[in-house]
């Protein structure tokens, strides 16, 4: 498949345990694989064949072969990379131009030959081909290989090749002289390392654990123009290496002084200590030219930071990356620290995945799928973006697109209208003088604050690992369901219909308080913005001048409450299927509103001593009248509750007049002379207020 790389061939590898033939057709004789040879013989037609003898691979080891095209031997070697999947069983190998080529060259002594130079062309090691670009040059050499009558087939293939991930042609492998890093002398400390850090997700551990444990040494040079220098000099006239304490402590100095630029500012013998010379006597040296990888520059980040810096400590407390750096800065960094301190340089890693389109692919500028965070921020504001982010499960690829965003944006607005919603119901609240006691609020209250106390423990206990999505999910659902659904619902006739300063409203109104002010700390976290704005209306007097500045909500065990949640999860059930039979009374024309429906339940001894435990049980359902009785009182015509055993269901019009201020159908409306269209609570409201009818 890379006819270009036949110049450095030095061996042909075969697998230990296949089974070879070798086969003669006319007046040639083949070697070939077992499994592979009727294939072959099909494909080059070679027509009649007979095997002349088989053997396994491990016995062609050390055989010696002749190059198809350049004075040289190549040996028969043994490797376990080769496969039955395609070719011939015989693996052309060059040490110089593949990895598994150069570990098997390694393991038997192959000459290491890549006549490659840093353009792209032949050495002169490549005889003919000397000169001519590398990826132009397969053609030639198939015809070198028919003219020497060393081709027996010829065909193009599809297969998978690496492509330089910025100009996309493909690479060209070399083998060339690099500086290593061995950590064979530390590896073990670095497994027993791991093992001591939180890795998140868990399948984190598993993977870096298994990277360091098969990792070869680490090459830590590289070829590029500029870098951090590796510092090494060269006596020009032995060749020896130099690095020792002395070099080291000299440059350490200039590096801190000038930066490390003045490698590449001033000569050798500027860099090493006035009068030194080499063992052998040398006064002349020349500097590497290579540069350190990347990898240990970032590596060494927790040294050159933490270390640093007086306001900071090591190790780290938390490392935070892309899935990748696993392989990169969370490895290097392992290596450097584990080398110099025999610790790791973290207490905890966590790992998150990519950003991909709604379809699950990067983002690309070609595709046209890069959604820009700048511009979302722009139309929608920042927090909807940071609530999208929290949204997402982090710890694999997160897709965003505008409709994502728009859910996100529809979430954010829950959120906001709920907040919205107890603040404007707070306004003539005075916390100092208005806050009712836990002991005089109604259940329904208790239920609330025993609601707020099991978000408190969650959302905290979320945070603490991480888990931002639960964050935002406990939150929004809370929001949804807890407070817009079931309690601010039944609220609102106590908010906006009894006296201002009825004890029900009032307690309404301490419960709210007490949930605004946890939820805006919650909050701001992700919602930086919106949690300030309510911040901002909710501060009084002395307090913090930022949300962020407030102290986290801690659980009360006194809202804490499993009994009330356990008989509120079967009210609320119940509550679930009274709504259903209303939708169906509304369709059937029997009311035209749910405050227009006498509704009354049929129901097990057991449900009914639930229901009637409770107090303001229309309010609850909110309809004008409800009532509760045992199932064998229950007509036929009663609407069986589904997914609830032993109870019915039965809709009607309430008794009596509607009030137009509460909407409250009841036999009361009208009967206060100064307030003929109102019922006698909310008569008796607008007296109080000096309100007059008229």
């Amino acid at each position: 498949t890379t006819p270009w790389t036949l110049p450095a061939n030095t061996g042909i590898s075969v697998h230990p345990e296949y089974d070879y033939v070798l086969l003669e057709t006319g007046n040639e004789k083949y070697l070939v694989a077992k499994g592979l040879w009727e294939t072959v013989a099909e494909t080059v037609g070679w027509g009649q064949c007979s095997v002349l003898k088989e053997v396994k691979g491990k016995q062609l080891e050390f055989i010696t072969c002749r190059h198809p095209f350049i004075e040289r031997e190549s040996l028969v070697v043994l490797g376990e990379h080769v496969t039955l999947e395609a070719g011939t069983g015989c693996v052309h190998t060059a040490p110089g131009h593949g990895e598994d080529d150069f570990y098997v060259g390694k393991e038997y002594g192959l000459e290491v030959i890549s006549p490659v130079d840093d353009g792209g062309r032949f050495t002169s090691e490549a005889s003919q081909f000397a000169g001519k670009p590398v990826h132009e040059s397969n053609q030639d050499i198939i015809t070198e290989l028919r003219q020497n009558n060393m081709l027996v087939n010829a065909s193009k293939i599809k297969h998978q090749y690496p492509h330089c991930w910025r100009c996309k042609n493909p690479i060209i492998y070399r083998a060339t002289q690099q500086w290593f890093a061995s950590i064979s002398g530390f590896r073990d400390t670095a497994l027993a390392e791991i093992d001591k850090v939180e890795w998140i997700p868990a399948w984190g551990r598993d993977r870096i654990y298994n990277m360091v444990r098969d990792r070869g040494d680490w090459c830590i040079s590289r070829q590029r123009t500029w870098g951090v220098p590796i510092p090494i000099f060269y006596c020009q006239s032995c060749g020896h290496s130099i690095i020792n304490d002395t070099t080291i402590a000299r440059l350490a100095g200039l590096f801190a002084e000038h930066g490390s630029d003045i490698w590449f500012m001033k000569e050798a013998a500027e860099l090493l200590p006035p009068g030194y010379k080499c063992e052998c006597g040398g006064e002349e040296f020349t500097k590497e030219t290579d540069i350190m990888d990347v990898w240990f520059d970032s590596g060494s980040s927790h040294m050159a930071v933490l270390e640093q810096r007086k306001d900071l400590q090591w190790p780290a407390d938390l490392y935070l990356e892309g899935s990748d750096q696993h392989r990169g800065w969370f490895n290097s960094s392992l290596s450097t620290a584990v080398a110099v301190k025999a610790q790791a340089p973290y207490r905890t890693v966590l790992t998150h995945g990519f950003v991909v389109d709604e379809q699950g692919r990067k983002m690309s500028k070609s595709l046209g799928n890069v959604v820009d965070p700048l511009k979302l921020i722009k139309e929608l504001g920042a927090d909807i973006l940071r609530l999208w982010v929290s949204s997402a499960d982090y710890r694999t690829d997160v897709s965003v697109s505008e409709n994502i965003i728009k859910q996100s944006s529809e979430a954010y607005r829950k959120i906001r209208n709920t907040c919205r919603f107890i603040l404007g119901n707070l306004y003539d609240f005075d916390p100092d003088k208005d806050q009712v006691e836990y002991e005089q609020l109604a259940e329904l209250d208790k239920w609330a604050l025993a609601r707020l106390d099991r978000l408190i423990r969650r959302v905290t206990n979320a945070y603490e690992n991480y888990e931002f999505h639960i964050v935002f999910h406990s939150i929004h659902n809370f929001c949804t369901i807890d407070l817009s659904n079931i309690y601010f619902d039944i609220l609102k006739d106590n908010l906006y219909c009894s006296k201002p300063d009825d004890p029900a409203r009032k307690a309404a109104q301490t419960v709210m308080y007490q949930i605004i002010n946890t939820m805006v700390v919650m909050l701001a976290p992700i919602l930086a913005f919106t949690s300030e704005e309510i911040w901002q209306h909710l501060r009084k007097g002395n307090q913090p001048i930022s949300v962020q500045l407030l102290e986290w909500p801690k659980p009360k065990d006194v809202f804490s409450n499993p009994e009330i949640e356990d008989k509120f999860a079967q009210l609320i059930e119940i509550r679930e299927v009274v709504t259903k039979a209303l939708e169906e009374a509304r369709r059937e024309k029997i009311i035209g509103h749910s405050l227009g429906a006498r509704v009354i339940i049929y129901a097990d001894p057991d449900r009914v001593q639930v229901l009637n435990s409770t107090c303001n049980l229309d309010k609850f359902f909110i309809v004008s009248d409800l009532q509760v009785k045992g199932t064998d009182e229950a007509p036929q015509k009663t609407i069986k509750a589904d997914g609830i055993e032993a109870v019915y269901i039965s809709v009607e019009p309430a008794p009596g007049k509607k009030c137009e201020r509460c909407w409250i159908i009841t036999p009361t409306t009208g009967m206060d002379p100064l307030h003929p269209t109102l019922c006698q609570r909310c008569a008796d409201v607008v007296t109080g207020l000096g309100i007059q009818e008229g």
